[in-house]
């Protein structure tokens, strides 16, 4: 009986990792035998084969600028990590600090990057890295900061009840049960400002034109379209989508194994 179902499960974890790569595999293959079918001009849609060719011959060009895109959404997304959570935390003390702060933070929220992005720029102009950086930080913080702030006031009033019978220490309160209680919407927010912080360095780069030596894949896109290179374009887009997936999928594993066991989104407490 335990066999079967240990058989079951790890044909279902096989699936899981293997449906999408097939999926994947099936739309490049689509991809390739439509433009080869359709005779479709290269300076209109490449072939993915053209893309990778591209890719290796750009590298030394497409490996800083990637490296750099990589290094601004990682930094920002650190930042909004750290700042969302101890902001969470003192609006969860305070409902008087939550108050007087929660409206900026909503305004920083809804208000359109590609429209603050310029006047960021117009004030840090000189230095173009911090004006990426800043940008991304924006639009990562606001999911931390909310999904935090619900997973802290979600504790169990019943626990909270018995830990001050008890007499628990604020720090006992915060490790035993406001911790826990807030990990799985910590980790939801991040999974949401992982990607939001590559998104956010990307449009940056494009609303204040960077160039110079501190530029990433979104200037190489916008050089290779006034070239009319549409394979390095197509290739940056590659780097980004790359990124873009390699995250999602780092952040699903480290809330796999954070909550592994305990917690009732983990895949391995289901029949």
């Amino acid at each position: 009986m335990s066999n079967g179902r240990d058989d079951r499960s790890t044909t279902r974890r096989l699936l899981r990792y293997a449906a999408p790569l097939g999926v994947a595999v099936a739309a490049l293959a689509a991809w390739e035998i439509g433009v080869r079918v359709g005779e479709i001009p290269e300076y209109l849609l490449p072939t993915p084969g053209a893309v990778l060719q591209a890719l290796r011959d750009n590298f030394e060009t497409l490996g800083p600028a990637w490296l750099l895109t990589i290094r601004t959404m990682l930094t920002a997304l650190a930042a909004a990590v750290v700042g969302g959570v101890l902001l969470a935390v003192l609006f969860a003390v305070s409902p008087l600090v939550e108050n007087s702060l929660s409206p900026f933070a909503v305004i920083l929220q809804v208000t359109p990057l590609i429209a603050i992005a310029p006047l960021i720029n117009a004030w840090l102009g000189e230095q173009p890295w911090v004006v990426l950086f800043l940008c991304a930080w924006i639009v990562a913080f606001f999911p931390i900061l909310a999904n935090t702030l619900v997973g802290l006031r979600s504790a169990d009033p019943g626990l909270r009840d018995l830990m001050q019978l008890y007499g628990a220490t604020p720090w006992q309160r915060v490790r035993y049960l406001l911790a826990p209680s807030a990990l799985p919407f910590f980790l939801a927010g991040l999974r949401v400002s992982a990607n939001l912080s590559l998104v956010g360095a990307v449009v940056a780069e494009f609303a204040v034109g960077v160039v110079g030596s501190q530029t990433g894949l979104a200037s190489t896109i916008l050089e290779s379209s006034y070239r009319l290179d549409v394979k390095q374009m197509f290739a940056a887009l590659a780097l980004i989508s790359l990124t873009g997936v390699t995250m999602y999928a780092t952040v699903h594993l480290l809330s796999q194994w954070l909550l592994s066991g305990w917690h009732e989104s983990d895949d391995s407490r289901r029949g």
